[in-house]
C-alpha cells in the first residue's frame, strides 16, 4: 500500500472508560484503579491488538466544582509516569504515553523523567502535551486562576524547545565508560543549553543520556488556533475530535497537514489520529440500547453539571427537561475553546431541554455500530484522508478495548490497512517516524 498503515492509541481518562459514570457499567472493576494487574491486562490487551501506544489521559486536581462530581463521578486515577514505569516492564512493543501539563510542571524535570522511562522501555516513551484547563489546578500551584489562553500556548511552546534542547545535550555515543582510561564521558560532545526565554531560564545539560528515540515523540489535542499552530510546528502526532461528517473531518487533516508544511516540515511527520470511542453491538440495535443504558447510568444532576463545566459556569440545581438557554463569550472563555464552541453550535440549529442537549453531547462523543459497520468507517476515513489513525477511547472498560481487539482489528487487518506484527521495538519505528538528529546549542 502506499500509504503508511493505520496506528492505534489505546486511550485511558476515567479509569472505567472515556463515561464519566463508566464505573456503573456492566463488567466495570471500580474497586481494581488502583490496581497493577488492571492497568495490565488493559496494557498487554492493546499490546496483542498491536496498537502503537497506550494513552494516559491526566488531571491535576479532583473535580469538585459541583457536588455530583464527587457523589457520582471517577475521582481518582495514578500518577502517569509511575504507573508506565511499572507497565514497561509488563509489555515489549507498545508505546507508552503521559500527559504532561506544561502549565503546572518544568522543562528540566519533564525531560528527565522522559529520558528515564524511554532508557528503561528501550526507546517507547511519549508525552502528551496540555496546557491544562481549569482554575481547580491553578489553585493547587499557587495560583487563584488559570493563566490566560493564549499566554500558556506561548509557555507550552517554549516548554517544548527547552525539553528537546535538553535532550539533545549529550551526543549518543558521549559515553565511553573506559575502565582503563577513567574516562566515564566525553566533554566534547556535550553542550550546555543556557535558554533564557520569557518563561524559563534553564542552563542544562540533562543527568541523563540522550533518551533512545533521541525525542520521545510528541502527542497534542489542542483544537483551537494556538493549540494547532503548536501543534504543527512542535507535534508528532494530534488527537483530534471525533465523530464529525466526513468533509469536515477531512478538512481538519488537511488543516494540520498544512500547518506542519508552513512549519518547514514534511506531512508525515505529523500523524492525525481522530477520536474514536465505539459502543459495540452484535447488531445497529444492540448498540443503540448499550448507548441508552449508559447514558441512563448518569444521574440527572451529573448531566447538568457536566454542561456547567462545558460552560465554565454553575448552572445550580434545574430540571434537565426545562428548556435550555445560554449567552456565550467565547472571547472570555478560559477552559476548552472547542468544547464550548461544539456546544454553542448545537443550540444554534433548534431548542434544547438540558436533557436533549446532554445527551446529544454525550452521543456526539461515541460511534455506534456493529464490528462489520465500525470497521468499514475506520478504514473509510483513512482510506479517503481523513486519519492516518486514531485514538480508542473506550466509553466503558475493560469490555470496549477487549471487544475492539478481537472483532474490529482482525477486519482492519484483513482489509490490508492494520499491520499484522509491529513494525519495530520503538515508538517512533512503530508509528513510522524517523529518529531526530541531534541538534547542539548555539
Amino acid at each position: 500500500m502506499s500509504r503508511a498503515p493505520l496506528v492505534f492509541a489505546a486511550g485511558i481518562f476515567y479509569p472505567g472508560g472515556e463515561h464519566i459514570t463508566g464505573w456503573r457499567a456492566r463488567g466495570s472493576e471500580p474497586e481494581a484503579y488502583l490496581d497493577l494487574d488492571y492497568y495490565t491486562r488493559f496494557a498487554q490487551t492493546a499490546e496483542a491488538g498491536r496498537f502503537a501506544t497506550l494513552f494516559l489521559a491526566d488531571e491535576l486536581y479532583v473535580w469538585d466544582r459541583f457536588r455530583s462530581g464527587i457523589d457520582h463521578g471517577v475521582n481518582v486515577r495514578l500518577e502517569p509516569f509511575t504507573l508506565l514505569s511499572a507497565l514497561s516492564q509488563v509489555t515489549d512493543r507498545i508505546g507508552l504515553a503521559a500527559t504532561v501539563s506544561t502549565t503546572y510542571n518544568e522543562p528540566y524535570h519533564v525531560a528527565r523523567k522522559l529520558a528515564s522511562l524511554d532508557h528503561i522501555s528501550g526507546g517507547r516513551a511519549a508525552w502528551n502535551l496540555v496546557t491544562s484547563a481549569s482554575d481547580e489546578e491553578a489553585r493547587n500551584f499557587g495560583r487563584d486562576v488559570h493563566l490566560e489562553h493564549g499566554l500558556r500556548y506561548r509557555r507550552g511552546a517554549e516548554f517544548v524547545d527547552v525539553v528537546n534542547g535538553l535532550w539533545d545535550g549529550w551526543d549518543d555515543d558521549a559515553f565511553l565508560f573506559d575502565k582503563q582510561s577513567g574516562l566515564y564521558a566525553d566533554r566534547a560532545k556535550l553542550s550546555v543549553l543556557n535558554h533564557h526565554g520569557e518563561h524559563f531560564a534553564v542552563r542544562g545539560p540533562l543527568n541523563i543520556p540522550r533518551p533512545v528515540q533521541g525525542h520521545p515523540p510528541l502527542f497534542q489535542a489542542g483544537a483551537s488556533e494556538a493549540g494547532r499552530d503548536l501543534a504543527g510546528r512542535t507535534a508528532d502526532a494530534v488527537f483530534t475530535l471525533g465523530g464529525g461528517d466526513l468533509d469536515s473531518g477531512l478538512a481538519l487533516y488537511r488543516d494540520y497537514k498544512k500547518r506542519a508544511v508552513s512549519a518547514g516540515r514534511a506531512e508525515d511527520d505529523l500523524k492525525v489520529l481522530p477520536w474514536f470511542s465505539p459502543i459495540i453491538g452484535s447488531t445497529e440495535a444492540e448498540a443503540e440500547e448499550r448507548f441508552r443504558e449508559l447514558a441512563d447510568l448518569t444521574p440527572g444532576q451529573v448531566q447538568v453539571d457536566l454542561l456547567a463545566h462545558y460552560l465554565g459556569t454553575d448552572l445550580g440545581e434545574r430540571d434537565v427537561d426545562e428548556p435550555f438557554t445560554f449567552d456565550f463569550d467565547l472571547d472570555g472563555f478560559n477552559q476548552s475553546k472547542s468544547g464550548y464552541q461544539s456546544i454553542a453550535a448545537l443550540l444554534a440549529q433548534r431548542p434544547y431541554t438540558i436533557r436533549e442537549l446532554a445527551w446529544d453531547v454525550l452521543r456526539r462523543r461515541f460511534t455506534l455500530g456493529t464490528p462489520d459497520t465500525l470497521a468499514a468507517h475506520l478504514v473509510d476515513r483513512y482510506e479517503r484522508g481523513a486519519a492516518d489513525g486514531f485514538i480508542l477511547m473506550s466509553p466503558t472498560l475493560p469490555d470496549t478495548l477487549d471487544r475492539f481487539v478481537a472483532d474490529i482489528v482482525p477486519r482492519l487487518t484483513d482489509a490490508g490497512v492494520y499491520p499484522a506484527e509491529y513494525a519495530g521495538d520503538t515508538l517512533r519505528e512503530n508509528l513510522g517516524l524517523a529518529r531526530p538528529a541531534r541538534r547542539t546549542a548555539a
